[in-house]
């Protein structure tokens, strides 16, 4: 991007170039410039410097422009791919200089891991579906496990879109599957929710508000229904209340300030925490949810006493 011809407030932070942006990213950066004008910029994370001179912590382009720390930061970058040493640590440093991060490090790091998300929601004491997972013990043992409970579901602790992720329907296919699986992140293993095999309702929650809903539905009998996987969607807000409310309790165990929280349907209309995702895309037609992030980015404004145009 062109460096920006005044300090900008209100940052969108998103992944290194060449990554296309995702459309629901684009649509709230038109939302933000419109809101804020010429104090809003869109930064990659491949395009700032930042480090400690003097004894004070300093930010820079890559062209040797001296930065101010914005005073809101909305992160536009799915947690499972970041690196502590590089995204994290950038993160990090725009909150030690004094910028509000929506949502805030700790919060993120919180959601980047699946197993940390059902340690929080657990203790929490929401709803989450039995799972068993691993620190370093090779993957070959961990299927014979007697704990290990099949039909289980089989996912990475850090992917996302549906991708690394099957059924697991006997132990015999899981021991043979083991030695093929890659190991680069642990796997969990997760109980199968067969009322909601193939569908799922994913909430978004923006500063303690659901407010927008959209169901999701696999095709030919998939596991998953992500729209990644080809999966279809239907939005239904205010469809499921009770859905609702557990979404709202969920974000709030993790300190998410936006999430995209997935439920699994259960029976007798109850509903499971799936998953969290801290920076979730949306529909084109759920357009209640880039004026909900903008006005939760005013907020933040308002609170620091910053300023809109």
């Amino acid at each position: 991007m062109s460096e920006p011809a005044v300090p900008a407030d209100v940052w969108l932070l998103v992944r290194a170039r060449p990554a296309e942006l995702r459309r629901s990213t684009r649509e709230l950066a038109a939302a933000l410039a419109e809101a804020h004008g010429t104090r809003f910029a869109l930064w990659h994370t491949d395009e700032l410097l930042f480090g400690v001179r003097d004894g004070r912590l300093v930010l820079h382009t890559l062209g040797g422009v001296d930065l101010p720390a914005p005073e809101v930061v909305c992160v536009r970058q799915v947690p499972g791919p970041m690196h502590y040493d590089r995204e994290v640590t950038l993160l990090r440093h725009l909150e030690r200089m004094g910028s509000t991060l929506i949502s805030p490090v700790d919060a993120q790091l919180r959601a980047r891991n699946k197993v940390w998300q059902l340690q929080e929601l657990a203790l929490a004491g929401l709803p989450v579906p039995d799972t068993l997972s691993y620190a370093t013990a090779p993957l070959e043992g961990v299927v014979h496990s007697p704990h290990l409970q099949t039909p289980c579901v089989v996912k990475s602790v850090s992917g996302a879109k549906g991708r690394q992720v099957f059924l697991a329907p006997d132990p015999g296919l899981l021991r043979e599957l083991s030695g093929s699986l890659t190991q680069t992140a642990p796997f969990l293993f997760q109980e199968h929710v067969p009322h909601s095999h193939g569908r799922a309702l994913r909430v978004v929650v923006v500063d303690g508000e659901p407010v927008d809903a959209v169901e999701h539905t696999s095709h030919h009998g998939a596991l998953t229904a992500n729209i990644a996987k080809g999966g279809s969607a239907t939005r239904c807000p205010g469809r499921y209340p009770q859905a609702a409310e557990l979404a709202v309790r969920a974000a709030r165990a993790l300190g998410l300030d936006v999430a995209g929280v997935d439920l699994l349907f259960a029976p007798d209309g109850a509903f499971t925490v799936c998953e969290v995702n801290a920076v979730p895309g949306w529909r084109p037609e759920m357009t209640t949810v880039t004026a909900a992030i903008t006005a939760c980015i005013a907020r933040r404004m308002a609170a620091r006493g910053g300023r809109t145009r």
